[in-house]
């Protein structure tokens, strides 16, 4: 990894959460621990070198890689071809910011394994699971004060936004810590794997975007009651009780104890008449 930066003339930058993976033991144990089907199409976002990337195809599986960095896009072909030639032609690379990406881009993988760039990875990975319904289950490699906030549970200290927002499009746990040492440049923070895996989301009569308006709004204020954070969303107050009363949801509360079925039912019955 380290030559192949060399002879392209690129250095890993802060401005885009670059930590190139230069341990082969380490990609190897993230392809096992993603349990993937045989021949199961993966999505990678931020392939950057292609590491992780030799060692799917290695495995046996199509790779649509997404990279932002045009070098890195334009190059990583090259690398297929000169490292693993009998499986070049199942690499994909879409040239494109993955918080923008879409569907006409991705196709239909069914898993999503990556090392994400962590100053963006809870984005990322809620508009992929947004924007690609395919995807089924995947592993991802972020911050482990991400991942820790990503697995959360109501009622846990780092149960949040993130938490709440992943809740609604799959379950999600942790899956193991990653050394600060298998990365060049090594990062100041510790790094942890992450699995989702798919489900369907609350029965309710609210959009997504609804939903995630309260989820938003109960975490607002964390040290407030759940009937004092809402406030915001909905000012009138009288409405509000009845929402609680419906719903049967104790207003005493805070945000912190509320699950995503909980969050559902109150954008729901809070949906305009």
């Amino acid at each position: 990894m380290r030559s192949l930066a060399a002879a392209l003339g690129v250095r890993p930058t802060k401005q885009r959460g670059q930590n190139f993976v230069i341990d082969p033991n380490t990609v190897r144990r993230i392809v096992r621990a993603a349990e993937l089907s045989d021949g199961e199409t993966v999505l990678e976002v931020g392939p950057g070198l292609g590491s992780l990337t030799l060692a799917l195809l290695a495995d046996g599986h199509p790779v649509t890689a997404v990279e932002i960095d045009a070098l890195l896009a334009k190059a990583l072909p090259s690398t297929i071809a000169a490292y693993a030639p009998n499986q070049a032609d199942m690499l994909t690379v879409v040239e494109a910011d993955a918080m923008t990406v879409g569907p006409e881009q991705l196709g239909s993988p069914t898993a999503c394994v990556a090392n994400l760039p962590y100053n963006v990875a809870v984005a990322v990975l809620l508009h992929l699971l947004q924007v690609s319904p395919s995807l089924r289950h995947g592993l991802v490699m972020v911050q482990s004060e991400v991942a820790d906030r990503l697995a959360a549970g109501p009622g846990s200290r780092t149960y949040g936004v993130p938490s709440a927002k992943a809740a609604w499009y799959a379950g999600v746990r942790r899956a193991g810590p990653i050394g600060r040492n298998v990365f060049w440049p090594a990062p100041n923070v510790d790094s942890g794997l992450v699995a989702f895996e798919r489900r369907e989301p609350p029965a309710t009569e609210a959009t997504r975007e609804e939903v995630f308006a309260v989820i938003e709004a109960a975490f607002s204020q964390r040290r407030k009651t759940v009937r004092s954070a809402l406030a915001r969303w909905m000012p009138d107050r009288e409405r509000l009780d009845d929402v609680f009363r419906v719903t049967g949801i104790d207003p005493r509360l805070r945000g912190e104890m509320l699950g995503i079925t909980d969050f559902a039912a109150l954008a729901g019955a809070g949906r305009p008449v």
